[in-house]
C-alpha cells in the first residue's frame, strides 16, 4: 500500500502536468487521476468524463 506522503506528492505532480496540458480531454483525465490519489471524494473533486452519453436501462426504448 502506498503511504500518504507518496500519494500527496503524486497528486501534486499530476496536477502540475494537467496545468500544462493543451488538450481539454487530457487535462480532465489528469485532474480525475489526481483526485484518486488524494483519497475520498471531496466536494470540489472533478469527475471523469463519460464517453457515449448517459446509459439507458434495459427496459427503456430509444
Amino acid at each position: 500500500m502506498l503511504d500518504n506522503e507518496f500519494k500527496k506528492q503524486r497528486a501534486i505532480l499530476i496536477r502540475d502536468l494537467a496545468e500544462k496540458a493543451d488538450d481539454p480531454f487530457i487535462k480532465q483525465r489528469l485532474l480525475a487521476l489526481a483526485t484518486r490519489y488524494e483519497g475520498p471524494v471531496k466536494a470540489n473533486a472533478v469527475t471523469p468524463m463519460s464517453i457515449g452519453g448517459p446509459r439507458k436501462s434495459g427496459n427503456e426504448r430509444y
